[in-house]
């Protein structure tokens, strides 16, 4: 995956969250859950790292514009 880029951790309650799972369903429900919770990127497609198992996938998150609530 890319490095963090600084704009997006430069205040509290901002968050990257870079997920690894098994398969690209068990990584889109998680990111989907995410997004119900809080302000988050929404994510179109997962990444191979060649070598290795499972799949990846980075969102970017806002906790201080919880959704929901």
């Amino acid at each position: 995956m890319e490095a963090i880029n600084e704009v997006h951790v430069a205040e509290s309650g901002l968050v990257v969250v870079d997920v690894a799972a098994a398969d690209d369903q068990t990584a889109f429900a998680f990111q989907t859950a995410l997004a119900a919770m809080w302000a988050a990127t929404s994510v179109e497609r997962t990444t191979r790292d060649p070598g290795q198992p499972g799949v990846r996938l980075r969102c970017y998150l806002d906790m201080r514009q919880r959704l929901g609530s």
